[in-house]
């Protein structure tokens, strides 16, 4: 494929150079004279492992070239990937003056052509600056439509300075944001001889999975700070905690605990974040990513018992009110917070749990309900059914199985507030809220 690569900077260095390694034709694109010249003379315009002799290699075989002449590089070329910076403002928005700039380019080169053109974005901004910035100015400068006239991708890239020749090679995924299916078939080409999941999505959800990922890695680095600070203090080898850590990929690393949804409980994960920042308190050590924990998860509770109240309805049926589905655990369940809450607030609530039987409960969770909660314990139905045929509002609350079937069961006029994504199945909008989707 014959590809113009505008940026010729760490990431577009670096794909330029790989891509014409791997057969197609690139054009490099950049305003800076010195960046150009590095490029045709066959040299990297970056400190890169492996990369100066990649670019090389490419120059000499005629795969690779560089200009400063956008409509040439446009005219000649089928698909074009930005790949410019998108530096932080004092504010910590992003500026960008160059991606505009470079739409602006493109989309008077692609004024000029009649065949179907692709442009791919690279750079990584927030979600939204493709449908609001990048596609208006690539359309209002080319006249044309895009996924009709030309095609746009969103092409997020997981490059990590130092390795970037290995992590391009070797991804942990592919993403594609597409506008349309023509364009995302063209782009995902490229990289069909990779051994790395492809994911074909919206560019919005393409937009949002780069900051994900880069928040994560940010907030994993300060994790693991705050708990070697308090190993240091307690004169524990945090390297061996954390050895030991990552030696559990079941639950520690994996996809455990990492879909959206409402707030934790239970009786371990509140009281032990509470027991080891208080330690850290004692020490004098200071841990503000461990402390937020807490107030973090108090304001998703905040979050669903808004999203009751703002039905304007009173007629409240809870299904699931233990901290879990499976378990008759109501130790810090942040459901029974929100009930109480909404009592307090004279709402006419019902409540369904199969697991919370008052007859069968014994021991620590008798005990809790009888003389903790023991007002819950009158607003208790013995089916789910009762509850249905209460409620104007259905609160899902935990994910039984038996809540699966409730979303497409709902009668005309009830709407459903989920709090733990039960189903993918869902009614009109107007009738379904999910908590975070």
């Amino acid at each position: 494929m014959n590809i113009s690569m505008f940026g010729l900077g760490y990431v577009g260095a670096v794909s330029a150079g790989i891509l014409a390694a791997e057969g197609h034709t690139i054009v490099g694109v950049d305003p800076n004279q010195v960046k150009v010249d590095l490029i045709n003379d066959g040299s990297t315009p970056i400190i890169e492992k492996d990369i100066g002799d990649i670019i090389s290699n490419a120059v000499r075989d005629k795969r690779l070239s560089a200009t400063t002449d956008v409509a040439k590089a446009v005219s000649e070329t089928e698909m074009s990937m930005i790949c410019v910076g998108t530096p932080s403002q004092p504010n910590g928005s992003l500026d960008l003056k160059y991606v505009l700039r470079v739409c602006e380019e493109i989309g008077t080169a692609i004024k000029a052509k009649s065949e179907f053109h692709v442009v791919v974005a690279r750079s990584t901004m927030l979600p939204g600056t493709m449908r609001d910035i990048v596609i208006p100015t690539l359309e209002s400068f080319s006249g044309k439509k895009a996924g009709v006239d030309f095609g746009v991708c969103n092409n997020p890239e997981f490059l990590r300075e130092g390795t970037a020749v290995h992590d391009f090679y070797h991804p942990p995924k592919t993403v594609i944001g597409e506008t349309d299916v023509r364009s995302g078939d063209k782009l995902a080409s490229i990289y069909a001889d990779l051994d790395a999941p492809m994911v074909r999505t919206d560019v919005e959800t393409a937009e949002m999975v780069k900051y994900t990922d880069n928040v994560w890695h940010a907030l994993k680095v300060g994790f693991a700070n705050e708990i070697g600070n308090i190993c240091k203090a307690t004169g524990i080898d945090g390297h061996a905690v954390m050895d030991i850590f990552c030696k559990d990929t079941k639950l520690n690393l994996s996809p455990c605990y990492m879909k959206p949804g409402f707030a934790f409980g239970g009786s371990c994960l509140p009281k032990d974040v509470r027991a080891l920042t208080y330690k850290a308190r004692a020490m004098d050590v200071e841990v503000p990513i461990l402390n937020a924990i807490l107030p973090s998860n108090q304001r998703q509770i905040e979050k669903g018992l808004n999203m009751i109240t703002e039905k304007g309805k009173k007629k409240i049926g809870i299904l699931g009110f233990s901290f879990k589905a499976g378990t008759d655990d109501l130790r810090e369940s942040p459901i029974v917070e929100v009930i109480e809450r909404l009592i307090g607030k004279g709402y006419d609530i019902k409540i369904y749990d199969r697991n919370v039987n008052i007859a069968s409960l014994v021991g620590a969770n008798k005990d809790f309900i009888m003389n903790q909660i023991p007002h819950i314990s009158g607003l208790m139905s013995k089916t789910m059914d009762e509850v249905m045929e209460h409620a104007e509002v259905v609160v899902i609350g935990n994910g039984a199985e038996e809540f699966r079937t409730v979303v497409k069961d709902i009668r005309q006029g009830q709407e459903i507030i989920d709090l733990v994504r039960i189903s993918t199945e869902r009614p009109d909008a107007q009738a379904y809220e999910g908590i975070c989707w």
